[in-house]
């Protein structure tokens, strides 16, 4: 775990995983310093923005943490429905020598945990992933992914908050809000949140 000043007032946490990652924000959350005011979780890193004068507590408490600690928190689950009609199913079927059955087995028998957001608003990066559908993104990416649209790319899974352009390989599309700007908080999924995928017609 490697810390890094970030501005004035923030210290970038860069680490080697994505699980690393979720034990360094779980362990920050739980700590509930008052110093600290945004975390912000990505691949590899986690930023940690701290009130005007509070980086040293931030910092003391980021140079006793080990990222393979674990960190007991409540978490909220979430059920994503999903119609598997993806114009790409077919495709992650055949690369992963399954039929189409049995990657929506495979992608609705597995528990997710949301790891960061980002992409586009509301947009959620999913760990969990069964190795057989953690495939390369498509070789020519979409200029236009309908929204709602459930896909996979390496070892996330997500589903498109919104239409925009992606190369990840489509399976599916649900119809949940996942981001609203009129609700609070306006996105559906949150870093830390568990989600599961249940399969509907």
């Amino acid at each position: 775990m490697r810390l890094r000043r970030s501005g004035t007032d923030a210290v970038l946490v860069e680490v080697d995983s994505t699980g690393a990652v979720e034990a360094v924000r779980a362990a920050v959350q739980a700590a509930a310093l008052p110093e600290v005011v945004e975390l912000v979780p990505a691949a590899r890193t986690v930023l940690v923005t701290a009130r005007p004068g509070g980086l040293p507590a931030v910092r003391r408490l980021l140079e006793s943490l080990r990222p393979t600690d674990p960190v007991d928190l409540p978490t909220r689950e979430v059920v994503l429905p999903v119609v598997y009609d993806g114009p790409d199913l077919d495709l992650v079927a055949a690369t992963a020598g399954l039929t189409p059955d049995e990657v929506v087995r495979l992608h609705t028998g597995a528990a997710y945990a949301v790891a960061f957001c980002g992409f586009a608003p509301g947009f959620a990066y999913l760990t969990g992933l069964p190795e057989p559908l953690r495939q390369p993104r498509l070789d020519s990416p979409r200029t236009k992914v309908p929204t709602g649209s459930v896909g996979v790319a390496g070892e996330f899974t997500a589903a498109y908050p919104r239409s925009t352009p992606g190369g990840w390989r489509l399976i599916g599309r649900t119809g949940a809000p996942l981001f609203d700007p009129r609700r609070d908080p306006p996105a559906l999924l949150s870093p830390g949140d568990r989600v599961r995928f249940r399969a509907v017609r």
